[in-house]
């Protein structure tokens, strides 16, 4: 496929991996982002099993349009579960239990401009309408003030951005209405070390789904003891407004398992390894060197491959009665979280 002189590189490999696999993928356009008289679709490509009652798994990059690396990252997953289904006969077995679900470019516009923020100027990740139930860090925790300045969550009362919506929109079709599902939302730039949050953001009270996002934990450091990851509530790092997670979780339908994570890259420790970066805008959110990408795009597959192997068969893992109260205890103690009323 020919690039096109008004995109950039991470949109003309999608576009090409959609292409070259159109034969295999589902895919569609869910909503389309303007800028300086560009226009770039976000695009959702899908495989896998076709059964609305199969698990899911859906992963998610590009929602700050600096963060490149997160969709960097989507984007080799992608091509490496594509590039497997000529010989793997296990994924094949995978796929025909479980549904993957690929948004890799969830905010093109800001990420044609180098911006965080998507082309009205508006951060994604502070643009639901609810609110934190305490402080929340000045700015950074969702500000009002106006677009001129980081973390501006769009005018109160508004309609949400356009990327949020179609975001949102593909989880309640593809995420939520089944018994069980898993989203990975790929960001960088915070942090020594890489991180796993799952909400709540906005409060420091516990998911309804604690047990459970345990028992996952659990299970992913018995599979990969030195996976080197810090696991918690997003909660335990700060407060903030309008975080699309929360919102989703707290759409989910009763009967349905849904457990989001956002994947947080530790971007300070490759500005500790090369501190030229601070002087980049881009530098400060991805690894500049290319052994450094490639040890990002390695390292995270692991998370990913786990997910499908424990999406085949929730009826071995998942907990019930004394031992899903047994893992509530158990979770309450280790990240010390608040008790439920």
């Amino acid at each position: 496929m020919t690039a096109r002189a008004d995109a950039f590189p991470e949109y003309d490999q999608l576009l090409a991996l959609l292409d070259a696999a159109s034969h295999v993928l589902d895919c569609r356009v869910v909503c389309e982002a303007a800028v300086q008289g560009h226009r770039f679709g976000v695009h959702v490509a899908t495989l896998g099993s076709r059964d609305p009652l199969a698990p899911a798994i859906g992963i998610f990059g590009g929602i700050h349009g600096l963060e490149r690396i997160g969709t960097q990252l989507v984007l080799d997953y992608l091509r490496s579960v594509l590039g497997r289904l000529a010989w793997d006969e296990l994924l094949h077995r995978e796929l025909q239990a479980v549904r993957l679900v690929f948004m890799p470019i969830v905010n093109p516009g800001g990420m044609w401009a180098g911006t965080r923020a998507n082309p009205n100027g508006v951060d994604l990740m502070r643009n639901g309408p609810q609110d934190a139930d305490a402080r929340v860090p000045f700015l950074a925790g969702g500000q009002r003030l106006g677009a001129w300045l980081p973390w501006y969550r769009g005018p109160e009362g508004a309609p949400m951005e356009l990327e949020s919506r179609a975001l949102l929109r593909v989880v309640q079709e593809e995420l939520l209405p089944r018994p069980l599902s898993f989203a990975v939302d790929c960001h960088s730039g915070y942090g020594w070390r890489d991180s796993i949050w799952f909400p709540y953001a906005r409060t420091r009270r516990p998911m309804a789904h604690l047990p459970e996002m345990y028992l996952l934990k659990t299970l992913f450091e018995q599979a990969h003891p030195h996976h080197g990851y810090t696991f918690e509530p997003q909660s335990h790092q700060y407060l903030l407004h309008g975080d699309l997670w929360d919102y989703a979780y707290d759409l989910t339908p009763a009967g349905s398992l849904f457990l989001p994570m956002t994947l947080e890259l530790g971007s300070w420790l490759w500005i500790k390894k090369n501190p030229r970066q601070l002087f980049s805008r881009e530098g400060i959110f991805n690894p500049i060197k290319a052994h450094r990408t490639a040890r990002v795009l390695r390292r995270h597959v692991s998370l990913f491959d786990f997910l499908g192997r424990v999406a085949v068969a929730p009826e071995r893992w998942l907990p019930r009665g004394p031992q899903r109260e047994a893992l509530l205890q158990q979770a309450r103690a280790h990240w010390q979280t608040e008790t439920l009323p």
